[in-house]
């Protein structure tokens, strides 16, 4: 007798139904709780305020580096997480020293004084400063064109600027990032005395914007010292350039570099109640360069992924998997944090599944990139209904972050949090970047989107 296999099929088809049903209604009904708690009940603002205003800029090495590492580590024992420990790493140390000064002079000998700041790793001028002719480039290429005839003896001036049409911000960035990190390198192998940089920032304003530089493999007597020039600063040097080309600019510095000193990585985690040998990962970094608070690079991004575990504690939710919050040290000026971690992490034999960071400033959440297989983000795309109440709808396969990049090769699934980014350029690396210019509101909204974003990971794993 045949037995028709039918009635069987549209059972478990039917079943199958109702259990992914159920489940987007649990889900919908967690990130509900999430994103509630958070705008209601949150603590990152509270905790940022403190970061900013009680303790300041936070370059590695420095005291208040050491005071963020004693803040942190008693907040998170606070909210009661299952450990907390403090991991060592070696930093390097480089101070600022007594503000810079700088100014242009014209063939008459009349001066305008015009705003710089040393960039971050830069050896110091004379004690009586430098004072030379100016050429001006707009590349790395163009400097290499000139060659030692037209450059021996001269203060470079890079002057290529971001372009303003590209909507992605972070891309004008690394389109002229390179003039900062590796120019006064380059520019010294044809015999300039000094480089000064346009700041890195789409606004016209007279706010220098420092950075991490290299001089690669330079000899030590070769190297030469570099600032940043504001926006504004370095649009009126090329204008006068234009009319008095033999003009002359005079800046002076006094930073120092010193040995590595020990710092620590702070981390706190939850351990799971099914996999708790299966680590996730949610961070930002820790230091911050010294000219302000470092608020929104990155303090924003510590205390959305501090917060990522006290709503999960708050909501009463418990993680299959152990979740993991790291604050990395020295992300600015070396990474040392994110590669002690990555290096901690594979001597222990450690499974880590999933890592997501915040650095990208505490403006209003749009969503997430993405560095991972096709069937992991394919999983993540099943999602984007869940996330379309909160208006985060950008999903995309892109890079996941400095800290947690050398866990690649050794991890699923790396994200990170995208904010809208047409603000984050005007603060980054500059002496406004201060707790005034957060936003509670669009700094819990991130918060609560990394927590939402980690709970699906956790319940469904990855691939």
């Amino acid at each position: 007798m045949k037995i028709s296999l039918l009635p069987t099929l549209l059972f478990t088809l039917l079943i199958s139904f109702v259990s992914i049903s159920q489940n987007a209604v649990q889900d919908s009904v967690m990130l509900k709780k999430l994103y509630t708690t958070a705008l209601t009940d949150g603590k990152a603002y509270d905790w940022l305020d403190y970061l900013s205003n009680e303790i300041g800029g936070r370059l590695s090495g420095s005291y208040e580096a050491e005071l963020a590492v004693i803040y942190t580590e008693a907040e998170l024992k606070e909210l009661g997480l299952d450990k907390v420990w403090l991991q060592p790493v070696m930093v390097p140390k480089w101070t600022r020293g007594f503000k810079e000064y700088a100014y242009i002079e014209s063939p008459t000998g009349d001066k305008t004084i015009t705003n710089i700041c040393a960039l971050g790793g830069s050896v110091p001028t004379p004690n009586l400063g430098i004072k030379a002719e100016v050429v001006e480039v707009k590349g790395l290429e163009e400097l290499a064109a000139l060659g030692r005839e037209k450059l021996e003896g001269k203060i470079v001036f890079y002057n290529r600027p971001m372009q303003p049409e590209l909507i992605q911000t972070f891309e004008a960035y690394g389109g002229c990032v390179d003039q900062r990190y590796s120019g006064a390198a380059e520019a010294a192998k044809f015999g300039a005395v000094g480089v000064i940089v346009r700041s890195l920032s789409l606004r016209m304003d007279d706010f220098p914007h420092t950075g991490a530089m290299s001089y690669g493999d330079t000899p030590v007597n070769q190297r030469i010292p570099a600032a940043a020039i504001s926006t504004n600063g370095a649009e009126y040097l090329s204008s006068l350039l234009k009319l008095q080309p033999n003009l002359l600019f005079y800046f002076k510095q006094n930073c120092k570099t010193f040995d590595d000193v020990q710092s620590y990585n702070v981390i706190g985690e939850i351990t799971g109640s099914t996999k708790p040998n299966e680590y996730m990962v949610v961070g930002g970094h820790l230091d911050s360069w010294d000219l302000a608070d470092g608020a929104h690079d990155d303090g924003a991004g510590c205390v959305q992924s501090m917060e990522v575990l006290r709503l999960f504690k708050k909501v009463g939710y418990r993680p299959n998997h152990t979740i993991r919050v790291v604050l990395f040290m020295n992300e600015e000026n070396g990474l040392r944090g994110g590669k002690k971690y990555a290096e901690e992490a594979k001597r222990k034999n450690e499974t880590h599944r999933f890592a997501l960071e915040s650095d990208a400033g505490g403006f209003t959440p749009r969503g997430f990139t993405f560095d991972t297989d096709a069937a992991n983000f394919k999983k993540v795309q099943s999602w984007e209904g869940l996330f379309k109440p909160y208006l985060i709808h950008y999903f995309e396969k892109g890079y996941g972050g400095a800290d947690i990049g050398p866990l690649k090769g050794n991890i699923n699934v790396l994200a990170g949090l995208r904010p809208d980014s047409q603000r984050y350029f005007d603060y980054h690396h500059a002496a406004n970047d201060t707790f005034d210019a957060v936003n509670k509101r669009e700094l819990e909204l991130g918060a609560a989107t990394m927590a939402s974003l980690v709970y699906l990971f956790d319940k469904y794993g990855t691939e």
